[in-house]
């Protein structure tokens, strides 16, 4: 992968809740990973996707409540992977689980998830992967059908695969992320993942036991009817990537569709919500 990507390194007075609202702003644009600063948020967008005025759609940046100041830089792909690989840390799930790359040395844990980040988005250190996959972790996957909507790295979809999942089926719209994913299933020896280039789910022929939605509250909002359609009678919905607050629209778009919340997580202001299908 040879492109060029830009970085945007956002400072905010005061930090907290600023840098959560700030991070949802930006996911509307075409930024393909953030990090949590000690000061702020960096995020980053390839350069063929990058245009201007870039940011003025982000309203936060004329919040008088607060300051926010940002730089940006070209930062070369050789650059940026080093940079992954220096920052990023193995995380426990639980006692059960890991994430790790594959330069860490191993944890014997029972499920080892072996995920080289790169660009993609879900390496458990985010609040919403980490709640999604503590989500997965207390169901039964053996011999299930599971959908992972906007994939990213993968990470769920390996769980699920780990876990006994029968056939999983991985989709991301994001060309860099289904490679990523790709190379993650191949090191995770996972051998029932199918991962696809796309917005929407492919087969609507296909019915599933589990589906993982880790996008962002509006996306989810547009996508709940082809979720509620493919998705099994008692069968689990896992959603993520909104905030407390959107809670009550997410929940009722879903009651319309029959599906039931019977799980409510929270880490600081991210929740992620667990509906059946009765």
């Amino acid at each position: 992968m040879t492109q060029t990507y830009i970085g945007y390194y956002f400072k905010i007075s005061p930090k907290s809740p600023w840098d959560e609202i700030l991070l949802a702003q930006l996911q509307d644009l075409p930024f393909e990973s953030f990090e949590m600063s000690e000061t702020g948020l960096n995020a980053y967008v390839a350069e063929k996707d990058h245009f201007e005025p870039f940011l003025s759609s982000i309203s936060l940046l004329e919040n008088k409540e607060l300051k926010i100041e940002y730089t940006s830089r070209s930062i070369e792909p050789e650059n940026w992977n080093t940079k992954w690989e220096e920052a990023f840390e193995p995380i426990e799930i639980n006692s059960d689980c890991v994430i790790r790359a594959d330069f860490h040395s191993p944890f014997n844990k029972k499920y080892e998830l072996l995920i080289n980040p790169k660009m993609s988005f879900g390496t458990g250190h985010h609040q919403t992967t980490h709640m999604m996959l503590e989500l997965a972790l207390s169901l039964s996957l053996k011999n299930k059908t599971v959908l992972d909507m906007g994939c990213g790295t993968g990470i769920l979809a390996i769980l699920a695969s780990k876990m006994g999942a029968q056939v999983v089926d991985a989709i991301d719209c994001d060309p860099w992320c289904v490679e990523n994913a790709k190379e993650n299933v191949a090191k995770n020896l996972c051998q029932n993942i199918t991962v696809v280039l796309g917005e929407k789910i492919k087969r609507e022929d296909s019915y599933y036991d589990i589906i993982f939605a880790n996008i962002n509250r509006n996306v989810l909002l547009e996508q709940l009817p082809s979720y509620a359609k493919v998705l099994r009678p008692k069968g689990s919905l896992l959603l993520s990537g909104f905030y407390k607050e959107d809670i009550p629209v997410v929940k009722e778009r879903c009651n319309r569709f029959g599906l039931q919340i019977v799980e409510t997580k929270q880490k600081e202001s991210w929740c992620a919500l667990r509906f059946k299908n009765e």
